[in-house]
C-alpha cells in the first residue's frame, strides 16, 4: 500500500508529492493521464510567490532559462491605466516547461510517477482504493476543474458565476521593455485579455470572462482578444487553447477523511486576476503534508492548516471580487494605484500572492469613487 497517492501531477499535485515526501512518507505515488512534458492551457505567469513556495520545497531552477518580467501595465474597463515596477518581478514559463521540471524534482525526492486515469474511488476504513488497483492511505486530489476525488467527496463542479471561460494561445510579443499587461473590458464584465513575455520573442496571450449561464463559442473568445488586443492577431497565433477557471468564490470543503483536494479540484483560482499556480503550489504543499502526517484525519488536518494559511486571504479576495462587480471600483482601484504606490502593492499582492485589502486602499478607492459620482461644477 502507498502512504500517498496524488492524483494529477500538475503543480498542485507535485507540490502535494514533495511535500509527502519531506514530510517523512516512505512510498508516495504520482498519477497523472498524460505523460510529461505536456501543453497545459494557462497564462503561463510565475508570480514570486509561488517561487518563495517552491523554495520552501527545497526545489530551485523552475524558471531557469527565462527572463524576469519587472513591470505591470493594467488598463482598467473604463480605459484609465496604471503601469509600475512589480514589487518582486514574474516569469512566464511555459506550462510545457515548468509542469515538467517540477515532476522531475518530485521523482528526484523519491516520489513514483505512473501514467493512470482515474475514474473511481473506494474509501474504505483503513485505505482509498483507485479503479480497484492502487491503495493508499491517504489520497490528494490535484485532478483539475473536473477533479474525479471531488465527485467522490460528493462536490460539483462550481456554478456560472464563480466559473470562468478562458483561451490561450502565443503570439509575437509586444515591442518596448517587458511588461505583464491586463486589459480589463467594460463589456462583458468582468472579463479581460492579458499578453505575457516570455523572453524568447513571443508572449502569452489569451482572454477570459465569467460565465453567466450562457454558452461562450472559440469565435467570440477570439473576437473578444482581437478587441482588446489589437496588436494580436488572433488568426496568427498558435497553441490556442480554451479551459474552465473555477473561481475561489465557490470553494468546496477541502477534504473528509483520507481524501483532500488542492490547486483548481478545490476552486482556488483567485476571482480578481486569475492567478492559480500560488495557490496550487500552496495548497498542494499543505494537502501532501497532511497526509503523509496523519492519513486517516488528513481532511480535518488540512482544513485547520489551509484556514491559517490563507483564510484571511481568500476571504478579503472574495471581498475584492464583490466590490469589483462594480465597474466603476475597478476603475477607481486603477486611479488609486497609479496615484499611489502602496495601494499598487496591496492590489498586486491581493491578486498575485496571499495579500490582503487595508484600510488605506479602500480609502482611496472610495476617495476615486466619490470624485467619479460627484456631478461636476458650472
Amino acid at each position: 500500500m502507498w502512504d500517498v497517492v496524488v492524483v494529477g501531477a500538475g503543480p498542485a499535485g507535485a507540490a502535494a508529492a514533495l511535500a509527502a515526501r519531506r514530510a517523512g512518507a516512505p512510498r508516495v505515488l504520482l498519477l497523472d493521464r498524460y505523460d510529461f512534458p505536456r501543453d497545459k492551457a494557462c497564462g503561463d505567469g510565475i508570480a514570486a510567490h509561488a517561487v518563495d513556495v517552491l523554495g520552501e520545497l527545497g526545489v530551485t531552477g523552475v524558471v531557469d532559462g527565462y527572463a524576469p518580467v519587472p513591470a505591470l501595465r493594467l488598463v482598467g474597463p473604463g480605459g484609465g491605466v496604471v503601469a509600475r515596477e512589480l514589487p518582486r518581478p514574474a516569469y512566464t514559463v511555459p506550462r510545457e516547461v515548468f509542469d515538467a521540471r517540477l515532476v522531475a524534482a518530485a521523482v528526484a525526492a523519491g516520489a513514483e510517477l505512473r501514467r493512470h486515469t482515474v475514474r473511481h474511488l473506494d474509501v474504505r476504513a483503513d485505505r482509498v482504493v483507485l479503479d480497484g488497483q492502487v491503495s493508499g492511505r491517504a489520497v490528494v486530489g490535484a485532478d483539475g476543474a473536473g477533479s474525479v476525488v471531488r465527485r467522490a467527496l460528493g462536490h460539483p463542479v462550481n456554478p456560472d458565476r464563480h466559473l470562468a471561460l478562458a483561451i490561450r494561445g502565443y503570439a509575437p510579443a509586444r515591442p518596448g521593455p517587458p511588461e505583464q499587461l491586463i486589459v480589463t473590458s467594460a463589456a462583458r464584465w468582468p472579463a479581460y485579455a492579458w499578453s505575457f513575455p516570455i523572453g524568447d520573442g513571443r508572449a502569452n496571450v489569451g482572454y477570459g470572462e465569467v460565465l453567466r449561464g450562457e454558452p461562450l463559442t472559440r469565435a467570440h473568445l477570439l473576437d473578444r482578444l482581437a478587441a482588446l488586443l489589437p496588436e494580436t492577431d488572433p488568426a496568427a497565433a498558435t497553441g490556442l487553447r480554451a479551459h474552465h477557471l473555477p473561481l475561489s468564490t465557490w470553494r468546496p470543503a477541502p477534504g473528509r477523511g483520507r481524501l483532500v483536494l488542492a490547486g483548481d479540484a478545490l476552486s482556488l483560482i483567485n476571482p480578481f486576476t486569475g492567478e492559480g499556480i500560488f495557490y496550487a503550489l500552496l495548497s498542494g504543499a499543505l494537502a501532501g503534508a497532511a497526509a503523509a502526517g496523519s492519513p486517516e484525519r488528513a481532511g480535518a488536518r488540512y482544513t485547520a492548516d489551509l484556514r491559517r494559511r490563507l483564510g484571511r486571504h481568500l476571504r478579503h479576495s472574495s471581498t475584492a471580487a464583490w466590490l469589483a462587480r462594480r465597474r466603476p471600483v475597478v476603475d477607481a482601484a486603477v486611479r488609486a494605484a497609479r496615484r499611489d504606490p502602496r495601494v499598487y502593492a496591496t492590489v498586486v499582492e491581493l491578486g498575485l500572492g496571499d495579500g490582503r485589502l487595508d484600510a488605506r486602499t479602500l480609502a482611496m478607492i472610495g476617495v476615486g469613487l466619490s470624485a467619479w459620482d460627484r456631478p461636476p461644477r458650472h
